[in-house]
């Protein structure tokens, strides 16, 4: 050991003197790769990822798992799941991505078999991408209708429906407890009115909010359900087109202008949800919301279920296998802190759920207390907390507008971090699948995004009818699901397994000027498969028919949710069997002979700069050296098959 130590600092020195650095400096503009570009500063890269990773199910969704599974007590499986998932998954991308500077196609040359995890993550990005922008074209739609002298969800109008109603769930109640029925905005009681009039009162739909009402009728003009897809809402596909717009508009100049853009999506919702909580602390019975979601239900830390939706909330909440880690990291220099950036971006996405439970539940205590309803009668995730029950928060507040306008730009700037990165990862894979057409200048570079976000937006016209809603449900619940988990599960076992643990852990220890230890390769190797078998068995049990709005879609509807997960899982089989069969007829080869070859990585591989290249390669050296002058070889941390494995060189020899 102490032979391979004095190596390493001879080689150390050796860099230093040759003027290469292990920090990635703060103020350098200098790109190490000119062909792809890096990021301007780490503080871009970090910003980017965590905006990539904090999204709008951070607001909308944590919360709600978080009360619903334990509150308080839910915070201790959240956070072992934090450590055993996420940060090793979230560490394991973004070092791949670094060391080899690629995206996710163009990246899997370190084992070629396995390139259909790139196109698998590439589709699953394609997918996100159509859909995730709506989420932020109905956030726009909101905003433009704040700016008028009253919201218009503030009271029931012209467009409401004969349901809508101003009453509170209290004086609804009071209603139905004293047999009186209500109807049109009214309690209507037998003994006041005829027999006809009390049997045409029977046929009166439930009571709705005007809020409800607004977003159904007025925002989407909703359908009966996903069989009726209705026509284009020109407004929602205005909206729409100005989503894309911006993302262009960030990504102009590719990833220099991405950095800047993280800046604000990443800074301005802490902005505004620390403004939100100090207000709605003001308001009465905010801390009763507070409260209840913080009251530990320590009884359920014993239900298995409860640990499997802290993995689930986890693994979806750092946003791996999506390939936006891999490819915001291959724009990194080769020398950067990719453990430090992991540690930090995993945490900070960890505290901003935390956080941002105190802003929703404060404020769905406030509107408990003016409803006279228990917290739990309030609460509620997704959409229906973004479009219906906040913005019937605002109509109380004085200055609603401000409230308004505030909350909505949170909104867009958290979707727009995440869309932004998708987007780069679905533009960075065709640049880097073909160089010689995109890369030769930057208005290819430019049209190629145009390209991308027309294709896009054509395709997501579909979600801007009026059954669009529903259509984007069946996205949301199977396009980044059990299809993600699939993904992940092969990854980390052709990475750790077929690629070689030990020698992912030489290829970091190229980047850091240390070697990580060996629990990383335990993790990856051993925990994380686990992990993500145990969440896709979870959350195949916890399979459930996509409904919305109570409306439960039909049985055909969940195939073809079925097939939008398959799209992208069914690449990986089918590049791997196109590249064996490709590789056996033109060798001549047997089966297993071309699967043992394309296991293998070939001579070329390894980061995109020479100078890099040769200091991975010293390593192999160094470690060489050190085997030959220790006995026993134990404790070198390098075998005499895991030597072989670790250099590039050695290419085809590989197994």
């Amino acid at each position: 050991m102490t032979a391979y130590t004095d190596k390493r600092q001879e080689y150390d020195y050796h860099l230093k003197a040759n003027g290469v650095s292990d920090e990635y400096s703060e103020s350098s503009n200098d790109d190490e790769n000119e062909e792809r570009g890096n990021w301007s500063r780490k503080m871009d890269f970090v910003l980017s990822c965590l905006s990539y990773a904090v999204g709008l199910g951070n607001v909308w969704r944590f919360p709600y798992v978080c009360y619903r599974k334990g509150s308080g007590a839910f915070l201790i499986p959240f956070i072992v799941m934090l450590f055993v998932t996420g940060i090793p998954l979230v560490y394991l991308e973004l070092s791949f991505g670094q060391f080899a500077s690629s995206g996710v196609v163009s990246i899997w040359k370190a084992s070629p078999l396995f390139q259909g995890v790139g196109w698998a993550m590439f589709i699953v990005s394609v997918l996100i991408a159509i859909y995730y922008n709506m989420i932020i074209a109905y956030t726009l739609y909101y905003l433009f209708a704040s700016f008028k002298a009253m919201l218009p969800w503030e009271e029931c109008g012209d467009w409401s429906t004969e349901a809508c109603s101003k009453a509170t769930p209290a004086e609804i109640k009071n209603c139905t407890d004293n047999a009186g029925r209500w109807c049109a905005g009214a309690c209507v009681y037998k003994t006041e009115v005829n027999t006809s009039v009390w049997d045409s009162v029977s046929d009166c739909a439930d009571p709705i909010s005007p809020s409800d009402d607004y977003f159904h009728k007025v925002v989407l003009d909703i359908t009966e359900g996903v069989h009726d897809v209705g026509t284009l809402k020109w407004e929602l596909a205005l909206c729409l087109l100005l989503a894309w717009v911006l993302v262009c508009f960030c990504l102009a100049k590719g990833i220099k202008s991405g950095g800047k853009a993280a800046y604000f999506t990443a800074f301005f919702p802490y902005i505004v949800l620390t403004i939100l909580l100090v207000r709605s602390l003001t308001l009465p019975g905010s801390v009763n919301g507070i409260v209840y979601y913080f009251k530990p239900q320590w009884h359920k830390l014993g239900d298995a279920k409860v640990w499997g939706d802290a993995a689930i909330q986890i693994f979806f909440s750092l946003s791996p296998c999506w390939g936006g880690l891999i490819t915001l990291a291959s724009y990194n220099k080769f020398h950067n802190n990719c453990f430090f950036d992991a540690i930090v971006v995993s945490i900070m996405d960890c505290v901003t759920s935390v956080f941002a439970g105190l802003v929703i539940f404060s404020i769905i205590g406030y509107m408990a207390s003016e409803l006279n309803q228990p917290v739990d009668k309030v609460a509620a995730e997704g959409a229906g907390l973004a479009f219906i029950v906040y913005p019937e928060v605002v109509t109380k507040l004085p200055i609603s507008q401000l409230w308004s306008v505030l909350f909505f730009l949170m909104l867009i700037t958290l979707g727009l971090g995440t869309q932004i990165s998708t987007v780069t990862t679905v533009h960075t894979t065709l640049l880097d699948r073909f160089p010689r057409i995109f890369r030769k200048n930057q208005k290819r570079r430019v049209l190629l995004l145009v390209g991308i976000s027309v294709v896009c937006y054509i395709i997501g016209l579909a979600f801007a009818s009026q059954g669009g809603m529903y259509i984007l449900q069946l996205f949301d619940n199977y396009a980044a699901t059990y299809s993600l988990l699939v993904i992940g599960l092969v990854e980390s076992l052709a990475l750790s397994w077929v690629y070689g643990a030990d020698r992912f852990l030489t290829d970091i220890e190229s980047m850091l000027g240390y070697r990580p230890g060996k629990i990383w390769a335990w993790s990856w190797k051993f925990v994380a498969p686990f992990a993500l078998l145990a969440i896709l068995i979870f959350t195949w049990i916890d399979f459930k028919p996509t409904k919305y709005n109570e409306i439960v879609f039909p049985a055909w509807s969940d195939g073809v949710g079925w097939l939008i997960s398959l799209s992208s899982i069914l690449a990986i089989p089918t590049v791997m069997l196109y590249k064996i069969l490709e590789h056996k007829r033109a060798r001549g080869c047997s089966f297993i002979e071309s699967v043992k070859f394309l296991s293998k990585t070939p001579p070329d591989w390894g980061p995109a700069k020479k100078e890099h290249l040769a200091e991975r390669r010293a390593l192999d050296t160094l470690s060489a050296e050190a085997l030959e002058s220790s006995a026993p070889l134990t404790g070198v941390g390098f075998s005499a098959i895991g030597m072989k494995e670790v250099s590039p060189q050695n290419g085809a020899e590989n197994v």
